[in-house]
């Protein structure tokens, strides 16, 4: 969310007497993701729902649910290591390499845009997969513009969009917010508004095809981009249209569709699980062989002191505005003893072992720098990936321990997402002159904060909601249980083993040629499917990916038809962040309702058990 963040920030700070400067911008943006960045690192999307899904019986222990002080104890343990990594990844892939980390780099040209700046000077960083960017094209950070041929025109572009945003962008931001906020209240009182059987009662019933018209999904839609909301809903057709249906006839998956034990959606998971896992190994490989490149180059015997010395002088920033190399040495140190210590107290000996942990919080450190690496080439952060290879690296050490593969697989992950969504910012502050100092503040104020806001909202929606359930599924929670599973057991649903081949193969395929045509710049690559993105089309229902398609196309249309016609491309950005805050504030008040006891007001339509909201 740092485009959105930026621009928020940007709004607000025209309330102020005296606005905020580009570079203290920045430092409120990289505050607000390092908050937002919390409930994904510490897993309360994925890990915590896991662990509250275990069985005794299969996995030898029962259900692990957290109290309030559990999960403040537990993101505790993984909130600052990331923090303390960022400066020193900082050092390596945005000073020495130079990558493009192009999310982090289309913020900047957003900043220096709304400011009437000159545009970042990106032509001196520029190294094999690095482009420049139009701010037409903010909204696609790969679109390619090496050649500034109409360079008066656009500065009167950017200008144009910049008195658009300060003109009109609190209107458009109210008007979505209250739009959104709107029909998710309208969803609260009657659950037939986000539970639409479009396609017949039948196929939303039994198949569990139905349309969800959330302005917050289609407000995703239109950040992720068409083609991410493409490969999303190709995915869907796949997953819920073609083998759904075969392992449910075929007698498979005999139990309920939506059924992840038993039925076709738990079926399916372990051909996104293959999927996801080809795709991101394929995509690491060259990123591995290139890291491994230049550590020879760097540190090898050949390594001259004058090369190296040039490598120092690349560094812009004066010590005074630096994080010093103390401060990362000992706040590494405590963050690992005291993250230690913190879960083995949440989760006890018969959870993990603190020896399991410490190689945990190594693992992260390691990954972190692939995750890191892949995000700066590709925009795309292979967290998922990587978690999988910290579970099968744990499923080795610690054999049969269900708890710990979780566990200590979650500790590893939360460094490399932590880390990678903060370099963004890092890249940011690089391109427009903000302090790295001020920025490592804001993580620490904003990942502090976000342990009890975070804790505390879990804590609510647990109790007024079953997690995983109708209302939230929590869908890489069976992910994440279902590999620790199969890891200590060995067992896969009847003929998924076939099929999962199948699809890495496919996938790995298409993920090398991926990489070969971003590799050369190829225009299409875009347009090549993703296939973390078709995985996700595998784990969501339909309801969920068909609104992101629709935000998708809008995206589409509006950059194709809108901006290239003298619109405001910006604009845009500002009125899906609108959708997309409208329903997180609403959904606040839904928990309030839901919590005293405020139920539906009316369950017209929802005959048969097709909406969350109303009792079968």
């Amino acid at each position: 969310m740092s485009l959105q963040s930026a621009l928020i920030g940007f709004l607000l700070s025209k309330l102020l007497p005296t606005p905020l400067s580009p570079q203290e911008i920045i430092v409120v943006q990289t505050t607000a993701v390092a908050t937002g960045t919390m409930p994904l690192a510490a897993g309360f999307v994925g890990i915590l729902p896991a662990l509250g899904l275990l069985e005794e019986e299969k996995d030898g222990s029962p259900p692990i649910r957290l109290s309030w002080l559990a999960a403040v104890g537990w993101s505790c343990s993984v909130a600052f290591f990331g923090v303390f990594l960022s400066p020193p990844i900082r050092k390596q892939v945005i000073i020495k390499e130079q990558l493009a980390f192009p999310s982090g780099t289309a913020t900047a040209q957003l900043i220096s845009v709304l400011h009437r700046m000159p545009p970042p000077d990106t032509t001196l960083r520029r190294r094999s997969g690095y482009r420049a960017i139009d701010t037409e094209d903010l909204t696609h950070p790969t679109a390619i513009t090496d050649e500034p041929e109409n360079h008066q025109e656009a500065i009167e572009a950017d200008h144009d969009e910049r008195d658009v945003v300060q003109r009109e962008g609190w209107e458009d931001l109210l008007l979505s917010f209250l739009a959104s906020g709107a029909m998710t209240l309208a969803a609260y009182f009657f659950p037939i508004v986000f539970a639409i059987p479009l396609f017949g009662k039948y196929l939303a019933r039994e198949w569990l095809w139905s349309f969800t018209p959330s302005l917050s999904y289609v407000g995703q839609g239109i950040i992720m981009g068409f083609p991410t909301t493409l490969s999303m809903n190709l995915g869907m057709l796949v997953g819920w249209g073609i083998l759904s249906p075969l392992s449910k006839d075929s007698g498979w998956a005999p139990g309920p569709v939506g059924d992840m034990s038993t039925g076709a959606r738990g079926w399916i998971l372990w051909i996104s699980l293959a999927i996801m896992c080809a795709d991101s190994l394929v995509s690491l490989l060259p990123v591995v062989y290139e890291y491994c490149i230049k550590l020879a180059v760097w540190y090898g015997p050949a390594k001259s002191g004058d090369d190296a010395e040039t490598l120092e002088d690349l560094e812009v920033e004066t010590a005074d505005r630096l994080v010093p190399t103390k401060w990362v040495i000992y706040g590494l140190t405590g963050s690992i003893c005291v993250g230690t210590i913190l879960v083995w107290i949440v989760f006890g000996n018969d959870g993990i072992k603190p020896w399991a942990t410490l190689i945990g919080f190594m693992m992260g450190g390691l990954l972190s720098i692939l995750g890191v690496r892949a995000l700066g080439e590709t925009d795309l952060n292979p967290v998922s990936g990587l978690g999988k290879i910290s579970q099968l690296l744990f499923a080795w050490i610690q054999p049969g321990n269900v708890v710990a593969n979780i566990i200590a697989g979650g500790v590893a992950e939360a460094g490399a997402q932590q880390a990678g969504d903060l370099m963004q910012d890092l890249k940011t502050g690089h391109l427009i002159r903000a302090s790295p100092r001020a920025q490592f503040y804001g993580q620490l104020i904003g990942s502090s904060l976000s342990i009890i806001v975070s804790a505390t909202a879990y804590t609510l929606y647990q109790r007024a909601y079953t997690i995983p359930g109708p209302s939230f599924p929590a869908p890489t929670a069976y992910v994440w249980l279902s590999l620790a599973r199969l890891l200590r057991d060995g067992q896969l649903p009847q003929n998924s083993a076939s099929y999962m081949v199948l699809f890495a193969i496919i996938f790995g395929v298409i993920a090398g040629v991926k990489v070969m045509a971003a590799q050369r710049n190829h225009p299409y690559t875009k347009w090549i499917p993703s296939g973390i993105a078709f995985a996700i089309g595998f784990l969501n229902t339909p309801s969920f990916s068909l609104a992101r398609l629709i935000g998708g196309i809008i995206e589409f249309i509006y950059h194709k038809r809108v901006a290239k016609s003298g619109g405001a491309d910006i604009r845009l950005i500002v009125i899906a962040s609108g959708f997309v805050l409208g329903e997180g504030v609403i959904s606040v008040i839904s928990l309030v309702l839901k919590t005293y006891g405020v139920g539906v007001a009316s369950c017209w339509g929802c005959s048969g058990g097709i909406c969350a909201g109303c009792p079968a």
